[in-house]
């Protein structure tokens, strides 16, 4: 790395995400703010052909990027960008297809090879669509379930992130024909403990108060509507207690959301997709990002899809790109002070006793 004031920056690696959708446009525009390379080495993933392709779609003209070889020669103070792939890749804004597919799935690889080599630091994933890289070989729902087998953790937990509330689901993206048989006590347990572990990790919560909701219309109504409460949910809420874990539950989430019960918590825990990103989407749309918390890796993203349909239009906001990227550098804060607490445990103390005198 190189020397001075600058030696500690953060390296945010940025895949490109599907090159015809607004992945290129929103990573683009985000660069508008300079503020970004006072606080890390931005490290894209693509190429620099689809990028200067996008940057004169739109009509851009402050974007600027250097090429590196890998992220390991990445500058600070610059944007620089790794290609990712060699082949020409045709570009058709606004329509799916298996080349930009595989185009986005190795960036994503190489973002990732680069993370285990240790030459970035987090990791912020543009959108993709999720059956062009399937058909490119990525054998996984999304980049959630492909991060995670990368790592090789069952540990793992897709979280929403907002101004006003953090959501986080059991079960992802799968029919909803089969959420209810994924769910068990043991799976709704595992996810508790890991939203709860990246709450104090990830986002300094001391002792964070989870909300956890049924499944069914009024969360069961005592067995009449359902019986997963009863059987699943409710004693992997009362294990979780008795486990020290500061978790309540669970909710029917209707009233949940109507009653702004949300503000009262620190984050929730859903049982499927719907249940609590049709809230979350509806109220942080903008501001949102998707974080996938029980990794060694950081890994943020926007909570939007790639937008086919304003592709290329000049039309697509930044805003939630942008907040991926300050999450990610707030929590690889958040775990730096997290180590140094666990390291020092007793100096830590002595610190905050004597600044309260």
């Amino acid at each position: 790395m190189s020397s001075g004031s600058t030696k500690n920056l953060p390296r945010v690696g940025i895949t490109i995400g599907d090159l015809n959708g607004i992945g290129p446009e929103i990573i683009i525009k985000a660069f508008k703010d300079d503020r970004f390379l006072n606080k890390c080495v931005p490290v894209i993933y693509g190429s620099a052909q689809t990028m200067i392709y996008h940057k004169k779609l739109i009509h851009n003209k402050h974007f600027n990027f250097q090429v590196v070889d890998d992220a390991s020669k990445a500058q600070p103070k610059k944007i620089n960008l790794v290609n990712a792939w060699n082949d020409e890749v045709k570009i058709e804004v606004g329509q799916p297809s298996v080349s930009t597919g595989k185009a986005a799935y190795a960036s994503i690889q190489k973002a990732v090879e680069d993370y285990k080599n240790g030459h970035i630091t987090s990791i912020v994933t543009a959108p993709i669509n999720k059956k062009t890289v399937q058909q490119a070989g990525m054998d996984f729902p999304g980049h959630t379930d492909y991060f995670a087998a990368q790592f090789d953790t069952d540990q793992h937990l897709m979280l929403l992130v907002g101004e006003t509330m953090k959501v986080a689901v059991v079960t992802g993206h799968i029919p909803i024909s089969e959420v209810a048989n994924e769910l068990s006590k043991k799976k709704i347990l595992k996810s508790i403990k890991a939203l709860n572990k990246a709450l104090i990790e990830d986002f300094s919560h001391e002792r964070p108060s989870i909300a956890v909701l049924g499944l069914n219309p009024h969360a069961g109504e005592n067995g009449t509507m359902g019986d997963e409460e009863e059987e699943n949910i409710q004693p992997a809420l009362d294990e979780a207690r008795r486990q020290n874990i500061n978790v309540n539950g669970p909710y029917p989430s209707d009233g949940f959301f109507g009653t702004g019960m949300h503000h009262k918590f620190d984050a929730i825990l859903a049982m499927y997709h719907d249940q609590g990103l049709i809230p979350f989407k509806l109220l942080e749309f903008e501001n949102g990002v998707n974080c996938t918390v029980g990794l060694p890796l950081i890994r943020t993203s926007p909570d939007h899809g790639t937008a086919y349909s304003i592709a290329g239009k000049n039309e697509a906001h930044p805003q939630s790109m942008i907040e991926a990227i300050y999450l990610a550098l707030k929590i690889e804060q958040n775990r730096n002070i997290h180590e140094e607490i666990t390291a020092n445990p007793l100096e830590t103390k002595m610190e905050k006793e004597k600044d309260r005198e």
